[in-house]
């Protein structure tokens, strides 16, 4: 679940409650009366919808016949011999997985190629190896060996979020105290079972400007 932005405007302040039934109650009340350091604020609580959000599922597939290999050697030799000799290289790697090559798909110009093997499984012993020996004209490289994957993205929805454990408050009036200070105090103010509040997960509160606040499922 991707994270959802929600735009906090100035004199604004968002409140989540461990308790869902505290958020709804405060905003069954509409309004409330603050003190603000010796001032009094009539704040107005609102619920609201968050924008739009995206659901899904990436499914990754590791394959057992396919290798990725990486940093082949630039060497002056036509394709179809550096074919052969990667074919001949992991052919002969028993040690390390491997075994019989069913095809070479080789890029010179990315110095990238895929190994399949004609057993399945062959290729999972190369999953922890990152560099392999590569021999070719009497001298030893090393290739960058990765798993060959498939990613299939699944479920994908798309949904508004609203959060039913957090609280809106608006017409906060502005003060000399500092930004933090307020927010303390209205921090206060909602954790007490007394103004129908109750215990606060999180407090967000924006004297100038505007903020951008995400939200997790």
């Amino acid at each position: 679940t991707t994270k959802i932005p929600f735009r906090l405007n100035q004199n604004h302040a968002l409140l989540t409650f461990e308790d869902e039934e505290v958020a709804q109650r405060l905003i069954k009340m509409g309004k409330h009366t603050v003190n603000l350091d010796n001032k009094i604020a009539d704040v107005r609580v609102k619920p609201f919808t968050l924008e739009m959000g995206i659901k899904f599922e990436l499914r990754v597939t590791i394959s057992g016949k396919k290798i990725n290999v990486s940093e082949v050697p630039e060497l002056c030799i036509p394709e179809d011999w550096m074919r052969d000799k990667l074919e001949l290289n992991f052919y002969k790697s028993e040690q390390g997985g491997g075994g019989e090559v069913e095809s070479v798909n080789y890029d010179k110009q990315s110095r990238k190629a895929v190994i399949t093997f004609l057993r399945p499984g062959a290729a999972d012993s190369f999953v922890r190896c990152t560099k392999y020996p590569f021999f070719v004209n009497g001298r030893c490289y090393r290739l960058s060996v990765s798993p060959h994957t498939n990613v299939h993205l699944e479920k994908f929805q798309l949904y508004c979020g609203i959060s039913k454990k957090t609280i809106l408050l608006k017409g906060i009036q502005e003060t000399e105290d500092d930004e933090e200070s307020v927010q303390d105090m209205i921090e206060i103010h909602f954790q007490k079972p007394s103004n129908s509040g109750g215990e606060i997960e999180k407090i967000k509160y924006v004297s100038k400007g505007i903020t951008w606040v995400c939200f997790e499922e």
